[in-house]
């Protein structure tokens, strides 16, 4: 007699530690197997002609891997449909199609140089506007950019590169007290929830519509491959971007998909280790007389205390793996604080000199010559001076012994 296959919904009610590692993750329905096969395959043979089987046709449009995929992060977030895409850059991409010739787009003022690149650049010529506001002071400012043209709301919490945090249900109110008081569409409000994770964060569940994920860094967790997930309850937005994603022909391949999963199974065990040594850096690094900014979510005591930091321990578990910071000018060369930043970046042993962000390993950039440099001239350019920092899950007196020579140095 074959054993009973897991049923999705006995996940129901599990702790995320346990959603993680289970679902997507089912035993194989044909052999049973506990690590499912990678459906590496670019297309399906047919019963017959137009009979294609289970509804398999061609692997753009579909494969079981990627399935298993889209289950696992709908799930991990709280949503039902999950749709997988090649890069962040690809979802980004998508949801901007969400915007049509004529519409705005009200954005967070401080968001990843692609994001400002595509909306501009791309989104913009075709006729979509993109107004950047600073979303993080509170709902004051959004309430005055919302117009019957704003189709919509766009933010990253924590956000790239200053660890804004912006209050997801407060934004989420304000978007629905507009449309009770206009009677026009309702825009969306789509949350990039790459630098906490579900694991810290779940924006649906605040009141945003689409929730999504540079699957590259947290999600997959090992700087081994590229992908993005949009996640979302909304049944006209999923068929939506269901047909954007194949018909624009963004999709991860099979391998990629599997990376992913794999990396999702230690989320919750990585995640707590990337925020106690995030917090333990940014901690350190508010008590040196060198430093001029510390900016980590949950540091909430001191001159380098978070402005959002009660925003953030409401709607996040913990604060993350990311922190921020800038040098003041001086140090033993007497070098200007950018070029500090620059001597401090380069001199690191652990902290790998490199962009991303969210795997195992540590790594150090800096903003307004790399991720960033994009923006610069823009409302959104970043102080040369400012350092993003990737914290790792090495031991931490290791990488509290590289910060500190390297501070030296710089």
């Amino acid at each position: 007699m074959m054993a009973r296959m897991p049923d999705p919904d006995d996940l129901n009610g599990v702790d995320l530690a346990t959603l993680a590692v289970h679902a997507g993750q089912e035993p194989d329905e044909l052999t049973g197997a506990v690590a499912p096969p990678i459906y590496q395959t670019s297309t399906y043979r047919q019963e017959a002609v137009g009979r294609p089987i289970r509804g398999y046709e061609y692997g753009r449009t579909q494969n079981p891997t990627r399935e298993r995929l889209e289950r696992a992060v709908a799930a991990l977030e709280g949503g039902r449909h999950g749709i997988a895409f090649s890069s962040g850059s690809a979802v980004t991409a998508a949801l901007a199609e969400l915007a049509s010739p004529g519409d705005e787009v009200v954005v967070g003022d401080d968001v990843y140089g692609g994001t400002h690149r595509y909306l501009t650049r791309v989104a913009g010529p075709r006729g979509v506007t993109a107004r950047f506001i600073d979303l993080a002071s509170g709902p004051d400012e959004l309430r005055e950019a919302l117009t019957d043209r704003t189709s919509l709301v766009w933010f990253e919490t924590p956000s790239n590169p200053h660890l804004r945090v912006v209050d997801i249900a407060a934004t989420a109110g304000v978007v629905r007290d507009h449309d009770t008081r206009t009677g026009e569409r309702r825009p969306l409000v789509i949350v990039d929830n790459t630098f906490a994770s579900p694991a810290l964060q779940r924006p649906l569940g605040l009141g945003a519509d689409v929730v999504f994920h540079s699957a590259t860094k947290y999600l997959a967790g090992h700087s081994d491959t590229i992908g993005g997930v949009a996640v979302t309850d909304d049944d006209a937005v999923a068929e939506r971007l269901r047909f954007l994603q194949n018909a624009m022909g963004g999709v991860p391949g099979p391998f990629d998909c599997f990376l992913v999963l794999r990396g999702l199974r230690t989320l919750a065990l990585r995640i707590e280790r990337h925020a106690a040594n995030a917090s333990a850096v940014a901690t350190s690094l508010a008590e040196r007389d060198d430093v001029e900014l510390v900016r980590y979510p949950f540091l909430d005591s001191g001159p380098h205390a978070h402005p959002n930091g009660a925003v953030a321990r409401r709607q996040m578990r913990a604060g993350g793996g990311m922190v921020s910071f800038a040098l003041r000018a001086g140090g033993r060369h007497g070098r200007s604080a950018a070029d500090r930043a620059v001597a401090f970046a380069e001199a690191t042993r652990l902290f790998t000199l490199a962009e991303s962000l969210g795997g195992v390993e540590s790594l150090v950039e800096v903003p307004a010559v790399m991720t960033h440099g994009s923006v610069a001239g823009t409302q959104l350019e970043v102080d040369p001076a400012l350092i993003r920092l990737s914290v790792g899950i090495e031991a931490l007196t290791d990488l509290l012994q590289d910060l500190a020579q390297a501070l030296d140095l710089a």
